[in-house]
């Protein structure tokens, strides 16, 4: 199965090694799409775990696995980079993530903030951007590798 955060490589061999904590994410971006991948696999404790200590008391257990039931993550982009990368004690990563609640389709896009602390990437927090309108040429939010306007017209 490919990963959740649409790499080419297979979630065993992307996300999972650091979600289950057996390797430390070497990038700020790795360490987004390991996050992204985490909220699709509801897994709580590895957001925790990887959120910087100073913000993790605004952010609990309850509320993560809370907000998991009701959404299923479809899609991400990651959109840019700065700096983030091995050896750098800092980075941000744009990215644009679709979910589903119910029957409503959304999305987020955040520019994140992370640093890297102990040679340990943490996320810190983000600004939230505007919505991106996707063009009908536009590969699909759902993932399905498909132009928006061949898989979701409406």
């Amino acid at each position: 199965m490919n990963c959740y955060c649409g790499s080419d490589l297979e979630f065993h061999e992307c996300c999972e090694p650091y979600i289950s904590g057996a390797r430390l994410a070497p990038t700020a971006e790795a360490l987004m799409r390991s996050r992204y991948s985490a909220f699709s696999v509801g897994n709580a404790a590895y957001l925790l775990a990887s959120l910087h200590p100073s913000k993790r008391v605004s952010e609990t257990r309850e509320s993560l696995e809370q907000s998991f039931s009701g959404t299923q993550w479809c899609s991400l982009r990651i959109i840019s980079t700065s700096s983030g990368g091995v050896g750098q004690p800092s980075g941000q990563v744009e990215f644009l993530a679709f979910y589903r609640s119910g029957e409503e389709i959304g999305q987020l896009h955040e520019r994140s903030r992370f640093v890297c602390e102990n040679n340990q990437w943490l996320y810190c927090d983000g600004d939230m951007l505007p919505a991106l309108k996707l063009g009908r040429n536009d590969n699909c939010w759902c993932g399905s590798g498909l132009k928006l306007k061949k898989c979701h017209p409406d």
